[in-house]
């Protein structure tokens, strides 16, 4: 009797194709966040998340694959009374009614990609090259972290600790001391053990001041902006150090300490004096963190609507908190009208390295901004 096999190969590669799939698009994601942080980080989807962990954003340039058929095969249909001849010119331009506006456009549009994505996955690409600038060693010191290392080898221990390689190299040398070399009979003499040690991580404390105009001169635009930058740099300093402590102020011709709720959600009206928060800011540091214990930044944006009386009180306190600060930013929000402030002009007087003002016309201008507060300098740089 005869007997046939028919031998068959599966092609394993098949089964994981679904999941290369989504790897290969999860990469595609990434790399159009990284492309477009700049309009992500002022993304109202995730300003607005309220604690959310999975937004959608749109992201351009991520292209859906579909299929495109010949269109030299297909039919196609016409539109007209039959009278039209070969040259002839068809959807000819026209003049919009009066009191009209031009009409459709004729220019194609972009198109994009509506992803979900992780607030993480945006930090995560948003923080990598971000760090408190002029970070120095303070006395007061907090423990960060801790790590488990395995430093040494014992012959005694728990049982989850055995060294399984280390044990089989005592067997080995045993048996071929005393004359049968080979893996075989494990003694309790032979055992041993990893022991570790708990290698504390400390970070030197650090205090940041977050400062905000929310006079009346501060439309919705000029808010949604500086909460976009504070929303950012507020989840940057809590993702990447664990010894930051922030303070929220809020002024408009007087300064106050709000919470980090109010310092979101609530805005003001009247006038504009800068000077009231650089008051408060260095009565804080004054009274509640000494330099010897505390690393302090202090960053304030305004639209640079400021009472013209006070821009000269302004640089003699932006002076005095360079004296106690790592590092002082200032941001005016320019708005669409684009013009300097009589503060910012001020400012540009201020010579001090550490001392960065940035001006941002548009949502666009947030991530430049976070960039040029949270970049280290070169630390021969004074």
């Amino acid at each position: 009797m005869e007997y046939s096999f028919t031998i068959t190969r599966e092609d394993w590669s098949l089964h994981r194709k679904g999941e290369v799939d989504q790897q290969r698009h999860k990469e595609k994601v990434r790399e159009a966040i990284k492309k477009n942080l700049a309009d992500i980080v002022t993304e109202e989807s995730i300003i607005l998340s309220d604690g959310r962990r999975v937004v959608k954003i749109p992201i351009r340039s991520l292209e859906q694959y579909r299929f495109r058929y010949d269109s030299r095969k297909q039919k196609h249909a016409g539109q007209g009374d039959g009278k039209s001849q070969v040259g002839d010119v068809l959807g000819s331009e026209q003049q919009p009614a009066p009191g009209k506006g031009p009409g459709a456009g004729e220019l194609p549009g972009q198109d994009y990609y509506e992803a979900e994505v992780t607030i993480d996955e945006v930090a995560q690409l948003l923080f990598d090259d971000l760090s408190l600038p002029n970070l120095e060693e303070k006395k007061n010191k907090k423990l960060a972290s801790e790590t488990v290392e395995f430093r040494d080898v014992r012959k005694h221990g728990i049982q989850s600790n055995i060294d399984r390689k280390r044990t089989i190299l005592e067997v080995i040398k045993r048996n071929a001391l005393s004359g049968s070399p080979g893996l075989h009979g494990i003694t309790p003499e032979d055992l041993r053990y990893k022991t570790w040690e708990i290698t504390p991580k400390f970070e030197s404390s650090a205090v940041v001041l977050a400062m905000m105009d929310t006079s009346g001169s501060m439309g919705p635009f000029e808010k949604y902006i500086a909460r976009s930058f504070f929303f950012w740099m507020v989840k940057f300093l809590r993702t990447k150090y664990e010894s930051v402590e922030i303070v929220f102020l809020a002024h408009h011709t007087e300064a106050r300490e709000v919470t980090e709720e109010e310092f979101f959600t609530k805005g003001e009206s009247g006038g504009t004096r800068c000077s009231s928060v650089y008051k408060l800011a260095l009565e804080l540091i004054d009274n509640r963190y000494p330099l010897q214990d505390y690393n302090i930044y202090a960053f304030h944006f305004s639209d640079g609507d400021n009472l013209t009386s006070d821009n000269e009180l302004c640089i003699r306190l932006i002076d005095q908190l360079l004296l106690r600060c790592k590092l002082v930013g200032y941001g005016e929000i320019e708005g669409p009208y684009y013009y300097t402030s009589t503060l910012n002009s001020y400012f540009k007087r201020i010579t001090n390295s550490r001392f960065v003002s940035v001006s941002i016309r548009d949502k666009s201008g947030v991530y430049p901004a976070l960039k040029s507060f949270f970049k280290n300098p070169d630390p021969k740089g004074g």
